[in-house]
């Protein structure tokens, strides 16, 4: 039986191999190669799409983890101006391919991670305190 965690990851696997765009069935079976033929549509883009600058300022330490981890598996290297925030992630890349495939990918990653970090925090705040933890009624 998988464990919550392994059941986290496969979904995010599943996200990354459909922004890879697979063109057949085969490839769609193929999820394991979904990291270079995402690299290669970023290539792809950059001879039609130059590089620009692009900000990104992150609420909260996991959105700037996830968000570094995605632009390095993709060779996009990550930096900061001296003077940002720690929570500032500057990069150069295609506009397409950060409005068609990065910021796409990136939501659905973060969304299904911050519905796994509710269901841990659901779970353990109410085992640690035994009391019911549902949310506010309204009045």
């Amino acid at each position: 039986m998988m464990t919550d965690e392994e059941k986290l990851i496969e979904k995010l696997k599943r996200i990354e191999a459909l922004f890879a765009r697979p063109a057949t069935e085969g490839e769609r079976m193929a999820a394991a190669n979904a990291r270079e033929r995402i690299k290669a549509r970023l290539k792809e883009l950059e001879k039609t799409d130059p590089s620009i600058e692009f900000r990104f300022s992150l609420p909260d330490p996991w959105s700037h983890r996830l968000l570094m981890a995605l632009l390095r598996r993709y060779g996009i290297e990550p930096y900061r101006y001296s003077g940002h925030r720690r929570s500032t992630i500057m990069i150069r890349a295609s506009g397409r391919f950060i409005d068609e495939t990065l910021i796409p990918e990136y939501e659905q990653f973060r969304e299904t991670m911050v519905s796994y970090f509710e269901e841990v925090t659901q779970r353990v705040v109410s085992q640690a305190l035994s009391i019911d933890n549902s949310e506010l009624k309204e009045k």
